[in-house]
């Protein structure tokens, strides 16, 4: 039996009223977001800071660019030089590493603490919590210490191998925890019969997690990828502790000397900076958008 189509009509009126009520709501409370990226992008490309919503002061350049991926840090004297390249390449390379640290993991304690019965299960679980309130510069005694005494031991790749490692170990370490609840949460919506199903079927315990759990999580993945990505990419500390002693710069570090530099005529390398620093985040972010928003919608259905 069919409603009445005046009250269809006035209802769909109503849901359509709603939802632009709601997108705009959604884009007034976003546009300062919006606004401070969009002018730090613009001020890139331009030969002053654009504070003028209206575009009034903005005069295109690409010298910006230019000096920034140059590695210089002045425009008076020409400055310092940086290879940005290797700085890129640098900390990128930590961003992967504590990423695919963190994430690897993390998937295998998660598996074991959603799927299997053992001694302090409940004590190392709560431990978890605490172990991701310690701040990171918590850790860099400890860990600087055992860098000094295993590069010493084991000097034979390098100190500066070595400076990397622990930094992608100890960052590691500090989104573990984290990503363990993430995955816990995945895991324990999982039906038991698709586990059972496999094992009695004669499949082990590692087969079951990497062909069968492991594809279901793929939502947590993604968003586990992203958050260890990005403690990686703007790591700071760490990089400043380890690395800035054997000459090697990231692009934390370097842009902390292109700030601690900065005058007037400097900002817009900064905004450049800014800009391409904020690069990767952007693309990692559209890659895995879909996988994203089914992390956040629930993870698994059905």
């Amino acid at each position: 039996m069919s409603g009445n189509p005046l009250e269809e009509v006035v209802s769909g009126s109503i849901s359509r009223r709603l939802k632009i009520v709601i997108a705009l709501a959604l884009l007034l409370a976003g546009s300062p977001i919006i606004l401070t990226y969009g002018l730090l992008i613009l001020s890139s490309f331009s030969t002053n800071m654009v504070t003028d919503p209206l575009l009034t002061d903005f005069q295109p350049t690409l010298d910006n660019w230019i000096m920034f991926l140059r590695g210089q840090i002045t425009y008076a004297t020409g400055g310092l030089e940086r290879n940005v390249v290797e700085m890129t390449l640098v900390t990128l390379t930590v961003a992967v590493g504590v990423a695919l640290t963190a994430t690897l993991v993390s998937l295998l304690a998660a598996y074991s603490i959603s799927r299997m019965e053992f001694k302090g299960r409940g004590v190392f679980t709560a431990g978890l919590i605490m172990l991701h309130a310690f701040p990171g510069v918590a850790l860099i005694i400890g860990v600087y210490m055992i860098f000094r005494i295993i590069g010493d031991v084991l000097g034979v790749l390098g100190e500066e191998f070595y400076a990397i490692a622990y930094i992608i170990l100890a960052r590691a370490a500090l989104e573990v925890p984290m990503a363990i609840w993430l995955f816990k949460g995945f895991f324990d919506k999982i039906p038991w019969e698709l586990e059972w199903s496999a094992l009695v079927d004669g499949a082990s315990r590692v087969r079951v997690w990497w062909s069968i759990l492991v594809p279901l999580v793929k939502p947590g993945i993604a968003a586990v990828l992203i958050f260890t990505f990005l403690a990686g990419w703007e790591e700071f500390i760490y990089f400043y502790v380890f690395l800035k002693p054997f000459g090697i710069d990231s692009l934390p570090t370097f842009i902390e000397e292109i700030v601690a530099a900065a005058e007037n005529y400097q900002l817009t390398i900064i905004a450049a900076a800014g800009t391409f620093y904020l690069l990767p985040t952007i693309v990692f972010f559209v890659l895995t958008q879909r996988l994203l928003l089914e992390a956040y919608s629930g993870g698994l259905k059905g």
